[in-house]
């Protein structure tokens, strides 16, 4: 864009420039003079500039930088006249300078040339500013600067384009707002490039964000979000890219208003969901990388963009994993198996345990229904404990801790406790091991049964009745069933609770834990037993003569 396009007010940038010194530098003239006296203890120096009186200036403004006096009495030195203090003249040597160094730029610039300075503005007046460029000042007309009138535009470092050099008049107009137009420009065509072609080009990463970064794609900086980073979804991108790396990206908008220039990373790879059906299916076993780790779980990188989950109870077959990082870290290569896949969802879950054997399995090839194990209790319920034995767990329920049904696990057990057990039953299938710890000890009916035998009279008291018989308690405890068929003289309804019956034992079986009585045939046999006893009687009271008789008779 040339400068005579650019739309301004018709203006003298001259009279401006004049008009922008007037009320400072009113009598400014640039004159020789000779230095009359260094007065180092008033600080101040004393000048001929030809006028009626000489002129002071501060010692300071012919300082070097090492803050050395340049000139002695009777150098020659030009500077600016620029006011009086009552009827002597206040000059200026650094003015002078920066006259003699603009003058030179002046002298030296060339119109077939491009100059962009880079300066700070300096004064404001009514026509524009004042840019300072190296002690050399350069006017900045309103019109041109591109600063909004609700700014204070002083200390401000702006860039600017020299559009108009007047040598006679020994000024020079710069321009801002050329530069801005044409940067807008360049972007927009860079923009509207990227765009229209859906190009993939190459960026530099220049600074990341906690929601992004900014990627330089051709000398205008584009924002790739940290939603279009992966197609794994939103990234941490600093967990993946860091300042000055190279990367793919696509343009994907543009925002005129706001100048902002939206970018993708993901759209400039392929999409592994596209066709994740032909690449990966239920079942198939992968290594990947764990990436992230949760409470619940962890998330694991397949490679080829491609993030899954797994859950914290397939890890293990352990039941009570407390945390994953017990298992597995940051970092580490893992075999895991695809149990699910969503496309629609973009989800992809696998497992770890399920390659692992089953601790079931290998319980059951080193253990037999029968074996004592000794285990700790890992937790107590209502109904029963479970013994962890190794890495599985037995069920030790209520009726299978003590003979006295009465006791259950959280009357003798405690979480920690150690606990030694036979195994009943082991059921591959449902994962599951049931335990007994009465067996290890005889129970009541044994201990009764060394005692006793079938044909041995007891005496018991009723405990209860139901419709197929009456149970009746025995000796430490032992109860034992007389059926309604075994009542025989006694009648069922005059029967109760607290009442002394003698029975003899029918059915003695320690094994099933099961004892019979009958009074019935308590009853047969004690009439048996009368009979056998007054045969016996009869048999002792025959005489000699009974017996020759009988003899006789045969």
């Amino acid at each position: 864009m040339k400068f005579e396009d650019i739309e301004v007010e018709d203006v003298d940038f001259g009279a401006m420039l004049e008009e922008s010194f007037r009320k400072a530098d009113s009598n400014s003239d640039l004159v020789d003079g000779v230095v009359v006296r260094v007065d180092e203890t008033e600080n101040h120096v004393v000048v001929d500039v030809g006028r009626k009186n000489e002129a002071i200036m501060s010692l300071d403004e012919i300082r070097d930088e090492d803050g050395s006096i340049m000139f002695n009495e009777g150098d020659n030195i030009s500077v600016v006249i620029t006011g009086n203090k009552g009827e002597r003249p206040i000059i200026s040597y650094e003015l002078a300078e920066k006259r003699a160094a603009l003058a030179e730029f002046i002298e030296e610039y060339d119109e077939n040339e491009e100059y962009i300075i880079e300066g700070e503005i300096t004064k404001k007046n009514k026509g524009g500013y004042i840019v300072d460029v190296a002690g050399l000042e350069f006017f900045m007309p309103k019109t041109l600067s591109y600063i909004s009138h609700k700014v204070n535009p002083i200390g401000k470092k702006v860039k600017a384009l020299v559009v108009k050099v007047d040598k006679e008049k020994s000024n020079v107009v710069v321009s801002r707002k050329e530069l801005i137009e044409r940067e807008k420009q360049e972007v927009q065509d860079i923009v509207n490039r990227l765009l229209e072609n859906k190009a993939i080009v190459l960026g530099t990463i220049k600074k990341i964000t906690s929601y992004g970064m900014f990627v330089d794609v051709g000398g205008i900086d584009g924002l790739v979000h940290y939603s279009q980073i992966s197609h794994k979804g939103p990234v941490n991108p600093s967990k993946y890219y860091k300042e000055g790396d190279e990367v793919n990206v696509i343009a994907i908008d543009y925002d005129k208003k706001k100048r902002h220039l939206s970018l993708s990373i993901k759209d400039a790879s392929i999409d592994p969901w596209k066709d994740i059906h032909n690449t990966l299916k239920p079942g198939d076993t992968v290594t990947v990388t764990i990436s992230n780790i949760e409470p619940y779980g962890a998330f694991v990188d397949l490679g080829e963009d491609l993030e899954a989950f797994l859950h914290v109870s397939e890890i293990s077959w352990d039941k009570n994993v407390k945390h994953p990082k017990d298992y597995i870290e940051i970092g580490q290569k893992v075999d895991v198996q695809i149990i699910e896949i969503d496309k629609d969802q973009r989800r992809l879950r696998v497992s770890r345990k399920t390659l692992l054997p089953k601790p079931i399995e290998e319980f059951a090839g080193a253990h037999r229904v029968g074996d004592v194990v000794t285990g700790t209790v890992s937790s107590v319920t209502d109904f029963g404990a479970f013994i962890k034995l190794g890495a599985v767990e037995g069920l030790l329920h209520n009726q299978e801790i003590s003979w006295d049904k009465s006791v259950s696990a959280k009357d003798v057990l405690k979480k920690g406790e150690e606990v030694t057990a036979k195994i009943i039953k082991i059921d591959q299938a449902n994962g599951k091991i049931s335990l007994s710890k009465k067996v290890l000890e005889d129970s009541p009916i044994t201990k009764f049964g060394k005692k006793h035998k079938n044909g041995d009279i007891v005496e018991g008291i009723v405990k209860d009745k139901k419709e197929f018989g009456i149970f009746i308690s025995l000796e430490n405890g032992v109860d034992a069933l007389l059926r309604q068929e075994d009542l025989g003289p006694l009648k069922e309804d005059e029967i109760e609770k607290g009442q002394k019956i003698r029975a003899v034992i029918s059915h003695l079986d320690p094994k099933n834990d099961r004892i019979r009585v009958s009074v019935k045939r308590l009853k047969k046999q004690e009439e048996r037993e009368a009979l056998n006893k007054l045969n016996q009687e009869q048999d002792d009271t025959m005489t000699l003569g009974d017996v020759l008789k009988e003899q006789l008779k045969k």
